[in-house]
Parts: structure tokens; sequence; C-alpha cells
């Protein structure tokens, strides 16, 4: 107590100046209208910089819910324009009739949030690890899905984990086709860049260009039709004349993987068992 109040004392000069200063002030701005709007010009400029810098911060920290909303935008506007496609084939259907038809391949699909929290690039078999398991839903056969495109398949799963077999993987082999068209083959990573894969076995008689893009054919119990894979990067015959090789850019960009979609299609399950009870005789 004793120190405060010798320090109070010893610069007892310039807390008054500081008060006078501050009272002359307010004096200045308070009665004189010139010096008022200037003040307050001033300081409303300064406060817009403060809530500018603040929100744009705020903003930086919400990039995360931001990115996730969009996710699952993507994924619900790609099985849109797929149930679109199907319907515009379709003649003699009024657009009560479309509707309909829209919102059930919609309702088709569970889909499943989940983060990437392991992931490899540069092995012949890469594989991707998720934060959820079977405590999530999350079941083994089941698709994940990037904000750009097609990730990978999940292979294992463990209560809170999940070990997916990236596109980039020997073992990984996925129907696909051209968009626009039902020409499919089936996709392969060959060992090497993980930006590029190829497209196996497209008839000859397939029409394409380069730079079309190439997406799921939901011709297998694990994708829907129209998931975006990539694009038409080259082309080349195959190693016995009788298809096409089509180098395709992958639309995910592996080294980027953050939050991704694992997607279940109902009836997933009772259609694997038809095909082994087929396949077992």
């Amino acid at each position: 107590m004793r120190n405060l109040l010798n320090f109070l004392i010893k610069y007892n000069y310039w807390f008054l100046f500081l008060l006078l200063e501050v009272a002359s002030f307010v004096l200045l701005f308070r009665f004189n209208h010139y010096q008022q709007s200037v003040f307050f010009t001033s300081a409303n400029e300064l406060t817009g910089k403060v809530y500018e810098l603040s929100g744009g911060v705020e903003s930086y920290f919400n990039l995360k819910s931001v990115n996730e909303d969009l996710l699952d935008r993507n994924m619900w506007l790609e099985q849109r324009v797929s149930s679109l496609e199907k319907t515009l084939k379709m003649e003699g259907f009024d657009s009560a009739r479309l509707n309909n038809l829209e919102q059930l391949a919609l309702t088709d699909y569970q889909i499943f949030k989940a983060h990437v929290v392991k992931n490899s690039l540069n092995q012949a078999d890469n594989y991707i690890v998720l934060d959820r398991g079977t405590n999530n839903g999350i079941r083994s056969e089941m698709g994940v899905v990037g904000a750009n495109g097609v990730v990978g398949i999940v292979y294992k799963t463990s209560p809170h984990y999940s070990l997916v077999i990236s596109l980039l993987n020997s073992k990984s082999s996925i129907s696909c086709k051209i968009a626009g068209s039902e020409y499919f083959g089936y996709l392969k990573w060959e060992y090497g860049d993980s930006r590029y894969a190829y497209l196996k076995d497209l008839p000859r008689h397939a029409e394409f260009n380069l730079g079309d893009t190439v997406v799921t054919s939901g011709y297998s119990e694990v994708f829907p039709e129209g998931i975006m894979v990539g694009t038409v990067d080259d082309m080349s015959d195959s190693h016995d004349g009788l298809s096409y090789l089509l180098k395709v850019k992958l639309a995910t960009d592996f080294g980027k993987l953050n939050n991704v979609r694992v997607v279940y299609r109902n009836g997933q399950k009772e259609q694997k068992e038809l095909q082994q009870s087929v396949a077992g005789k």
C-alpha cells in the first residue's frame, strides 16, 4: 500500500496532465461540431476495420464447417444430376412423375461423414484411414467420395476407424463410363503418378473426346451412377487391340484429402448376397 502511495505521489503531475488532456478532448469533441464529426467519422472507420479483421479471422476458422456443407451439397447435386439424366432419357412422363423419380433416387443412399487421419501416395498399394468405424455405421465395401470425386472403397473396419482401398491401389477396380453415354470400362491405377489412372476395356465402337468426363457407371453395388472420377487426358489401344485404353486425369487430389463422405446404397447387402448365391453354384 505504501509503495502504491509513493508511486502516485511521485508521478502525480503526470496523472494530472493525463486527466486534463482527457477532459480537454472531451470538451473539444462534445461542444465543437466539426471536431465531433471528424472524430466519429474516424472512429467509425477504425471500428469498421476492426470488425472486418475480426470477421476475416472468424471466417477462416469457420472454413472447416463451410467445406463440410459444400461437400454434402456436392454429393446431393451429383446424385440429382444423375437422376435428371436418367429421367430426361425417358419419354412420356409428366413433371410430377419426373419429380417423384428424382426424389426416389436421392433417397436410395445413406451418406456418412468422415475425416482422413492417414493417407499414402507413393506405394504400389495405397490405403487411407478414416476416423469413423462400425460404431458410426461404416461397413466394408462402402464407397468413399471426396469433394471432387471418387476416393476409394472401405476395405476393413474397427469400432472407431476404417481402412479404405484408395483409387491409387493395384487392387482397386471401379466400373466407370464416359458421361452422357453408356460405354463403360473399369478404372485401374498403375504405380506412378498419383494424378492419373487408366480406364480399360472400353469398347472400340465407343465415341468420346479428349476432355470428356469420366463418372461411375452405377453397375456395381458400391457407387451411385454419375459420381465424378476424372477427365479423359489421352487415349491408346489396349494390348490386344480389341478395346481402348484411356488415360484419366483424376478429379481427386489425393495429396490434399481431408473431409470425405462414405456412401451406402440401401439394398446393397441384398444385391451382394444374390450375386454370391449365383456365383457359388
